[in-house]
Order: structure tokens, then C-alpha cells, then sequence
């Protein structure tokens, strides 16, 4: 089979289910997004990380996979059966955050993103996610989107903040706060 089918060549693309939609559709870029977090979730997992990351980070990729068919099929017209996105998911992110809190000092600061780039791709990687909630918000507002899609994305940027805090702290590097000019 050749990847590429010429059918896109013209500006339009497929949802599950068949229909044509231009490729600037909310749908698609709210799905593109959540492919772009997926990708940069990827990157941070390919670092120096626990396996205990590593394995919450795959699992996080596969429930990206799961919201990205979900958000790339019509609404409407699918008969195709997708997976579904669970609570306990959600409940698998408060986990891992909590997990993490445990350690951390409180936060008594606004954090800039920086001081390692694995940390920094943390970052990163919750402001595209922070993206793809409000993409997925938009889309809600015109078509349905599974309301449990926009909890986890949610619940994933906290993640991705704590995660950046965690990682931090066990190398060792202080926390890059915000002083404001006064």
C-alpha cells in the first residue's frame, strides 16, 4: 500500500466515516493538535526518565491515539466502532499528579518554563495541550465532542506542569520563579 493517496491534494481530507471536510476545519486542526501533543509527548519519553515516566507516558500516548480517532470521526455518520476514553483515565492522571505533589515543595510561584530541556519540553508540551483543550471547547460548541475528551486534556496540562516540577527536582535544578518588575 503507497502512503500517499493524492486525495488530500486538493485541500480536503476524510473523517471516520467519509465525509470530505477542508483540511482547516476545527475538527481537523483539533485533532492535528492533539497529534502535535502527541508527538511531543514522544520526545519527552525518548529522555533520561524512570521507566515509572516512561510507562505513564506511553500509556498517556495510547489515550491521545484513542481522543485523536474520536475527534477525527463524523459525529454523525461513523458506524465505526472507536475506543472509548474511560473516567478511570482521568483518575489515572489525578493519580500520577498527586503522586508527584507528594514530593514537591509547595508552589508559592508562578514558574517560567526552562532550566533543562527536558523540562522545558514539558512545557511545551502543556501549551500544546492547553491548545487542544480549547480547540476541543471550540469544536463542543459546533459539534459533538465527547465531554470526558476535554477533562483529560485538561487534567493532562496539569500533569505536564507537575511532571516539568517533578523532573526538576529530582536533578536538582531550582525552580525558574517569576519575579515580576515592581
Amino acid at each position: 500500500m503507497k502512503i500517499y493517496t493524492k486525495t488530500g491534494d486538493n485541500g480536503y481530507t476524510s473523517l471516520i466515516g467519509g465525509v470530505r471536510v477542508a483540511k482547516h476545519h476545527l475538527r481537523i486542526e483539533t485533532y492535528g493538535t492533539v497529534d502535535e501533543l502527541n508527538s511531543y509527548i514522544g520526545l519527552i519519553a525518548d529522555q533520561q526518565l524512570s521507566n515509572h515516566h516512561k510507562s505513564s507516558l506511553k500509556e498517556i500516548q495510547d489515550r491521545l491515539f484513542t481522543i485523536g480517532a474520536s475527534l477525527a470521526s463524523d459525529p454523525e455518520k461513523s458506524k465505526m466502532i472507536i475506543p472509548d476514553l474511560l473516567e478511570a483515565d482521568v483518575l489515572f492522571l489525578e493519580k500520577e499528579i498527586d503522586q508527584m505533589n507528594e514530593v514537591l515543595p509547595a508552589l508559592t510561584h508562578f514558574i517560567l518554563p526552562g532550566g533543562n530541556t527536558t523540562i522545558s519540553y514539558c512545557h511545551i508540551a502543556r501549551c500544546v495541550c492547553r491548545r487542544a483543550e480549547r480547540l476541543a471547547v471550540n469544536l463542543s460548541e459546533e459539534s459533538f465532542v465527547e465531554p470526558l475528551i476535554v477533562i483529560y486534556l485538561n487534567r493532562l496540562s496539569d500533569f505536564l506542569f507537575v511532571m516539568a516540577r517533578k523532573l526538576g527536582f529530582d536533578l536538582g535544578i531550582a525552580e525558574n520563579k517569576w519575579i515580576p518588575r515592581v
